[in-house]
């Protein structure tokens, strides 16, 4: 099903989202439209907060509410944005922090992020091209067991195994210093 639909449906629920936003500080109203491999459509608002950090991009919200709910094949996001009460004119690209969020949880060659205006077609991007060398779940060194082997080091021979890293690259100082520096 999810193949099935169009562009322009997406960003037709991403504009019925964006009436849902919270922007009584920027008024730049933002709505996404998240769709599954399935086919179920996950709906994002903005919402601000006056101390701005808490603040959450559309984006992100759909994609949060997917996760929690169990979802992780995603398809396509649409986006669309601009000044609360007017139609949105011109393209709006996601942010960095999201599109490190959907670095996560996506393909970067495959997963569409769709931007929508009034009176345009929508136009379609990777998520490879609006983040290209975007760093992700692959650039941790995950080995075949599945489980994370964060401490591995591809730099030298010295690490090929975790418990050599730990000991070698235990926190630096240069008083500790007795590595000579192989693994930089």
């Amino acid at each position: 099903m999810a193949l099935l639909l169009s562009d322009s449906y997406l960003v037709k629920r991403a504009l019925a989202a964006r009436e849902h936003a919270y922007v009584p500080y920027s008024h730049f109203a933002v709505g996404t439209a998240l769709l599954t491999r399935d086919g179920t459509i996950y709906e994002g608002a903005n919402i601000e907060n006056a101390a701005y950090s808490p603040s959450n991009c559309a984006e992100r919200t759909a994609f949060f509410q997917a996760v929690q709910a169990g979802e992780r094949d995603f398809v396509a996001i649409a986006i669309v944005g601009g000044p609360e009460g007017e139609a949105p004119h011109e393209l709006c690209a996601p942010c960095g922090v999201c599109r490190q969020v959907m670095m996560e949880f996506c393909d970067p060659a495959t997963f569409r992020i769709v931007l929508g205006a009034a009176n345009q077609a929508p136009v379609s991007k990777t998520l490879a091209e609006l983040l290209p060398l975007g760093f992700g779940p692959d650039n941790l060194n995950r080995n075949d067991s599945g489980s994370d082997n964060l401490n591995a080091c591809d730099s030298c021979a010295t690490c090929s195994d975790s418990a050599t890293h730990t000991s070698t690259h235990a926190e630096y100082t240069p008083q500790a210093d007795t590595t000579g520096g192989d693994c930089a």
